[in-house]
């Protein structure tokens, strides 16, 4: 009797058994490759972060115990409250100050680009320190500043002794400065738009005004963004200039009370370095989010938190040792 058509199985169409089908994805499956220069290398690492730390908290030139004396201790938590104002007022004065150089320097006028590229040459040329100094001594200059016509009558006249108190005078020193070099950063932002970007904001009939708010900016502050918290951390850092001119910041108070109590200078010094380390990577922190706030529509998908990044690293592990465990 004849079978069906199709009805025949070869034994070479037959299905392997079950076993042999386990045993060949396992003589197959990819294993990684084995790096033996990037744990000897992470070894050696390890070793030297642990060799750091073992001379930091053993080596008694360091006074921890001090250190804990003074960490909080209200006069540097006075000049901590100086630096975080000085900071605040500085950095808002030089990013408004920054943005309108900027505009300066883009705008068509010739008057505002030369005065705009004037003060940022000018600013970016002369130590912090200088102008801080020349601050502080400018009453000896001006005694009195007023307001009118050039060469001619003045209509408001004040005595500038009054208005120069030491945290005016760390302000403005420290904000002129900043405009200059946010300026920089505000301009460098704008120019890396694409310029078809402008374009098609031109061919829709949009004002210039609401061309820069609503196109131009949102896509330059991807770039502002981190270099300008480079500079405020440079700024955080800056205030530590302001001693010279008589105000006690955080390092001034510490330096103060160096020369009080002499015995005392390295832990004052880690104090005051610790409090740097705080403000600058609390700032870091803000700047991650700022960034991945502005990433939206310019990346597929949005920078993990480390919360995020601590979760996938330990569902990752966890995989890992499943897999290793079933082979």
């Amino acid at each position: 009797m004849s079978e069906p058509a199709g009805a025949a199985v070869s034994l070479a169409d037959a299905p392997p058994p079950t076993g042999t089908v386990a045993k060949s994805e396992a003589a197959t499956r990819v294993r990684p490759v084995r790096r033996p220069g990037r744990w000897i290398t992470t070894a050696v690492v390890l070793v030297l972060v642990a060799q750091i730390l073992h001379g930091l908290v053993t080596n008694p030139f360091y006074q921890w115990g001090r250190f804990g004396y003074w960490f909080l201790r209200p006069a540097v938590l006075d000049g901590l409250l100086v630096t975080l104002e000085v900071t605040a007022l500085s950095a808002v004065l030089g990013l408004v100050g920054g943005v309108l150089l900027a505009l300066g320097r883009l705008s068509r006028s010739p008057v505002l680009r030369a005065v705009s590229w004037t003060y940022t040459w000018l600013f970016r040329s002369v130590p912090l320190i200088v102008v801080l100094i020349f601050l502080y001594n400018f009453s000896a200059l001006y005694r009195t500043l007023s307001l009118g016509v050039p060469f001619g009558p003045a209509f408001v006249s004040f005595d500038e002794s009054k208005l120069a108190t030491d945290t005016a005078i760390a302000v403005v020193g420290l904000s002129l400065n900043e405009a200059a070099y946010a300026a920089e950063v505000v301009r460098g932002g704008i120019l890396s738009v694409d310029q078809g970007q402008h374009e098609a904001a031109a061919a829709l009939g949009l004002p210039r005004t609401r061309q820069f708010r609503r196109i131009v900016l949102p896509q330059a502050l991807r770039s502002i963004t981190p270099n300008y918290v480079n500079q405020l951390i440079g700024l955080i850092k800056s205030t530590s200039l302001v001693f010279y001119v008589s105000l006690l910041d955080l390092f001034g108070t510490v330096q103060s009370m160096g020369n009080t109590y002499p015995g005392d200078i390295v832990p004052l010094l880690l104090v005051a370095t610790v409090w740097y380390l705080i403000l600058t990577s609390a700032v870091s922190v803000v700047q991650f989010y700022v960034e991945r706030y502005y990433a939206r529509g310019a990346t597929r998908a949005l920078p993990p938190t480390p919360l995020q990044k601590a979760r996938a690293g330990l569902t990752e592990l966890r995989a890992r040792l499943r897999r290793e465990a079933a082979v």
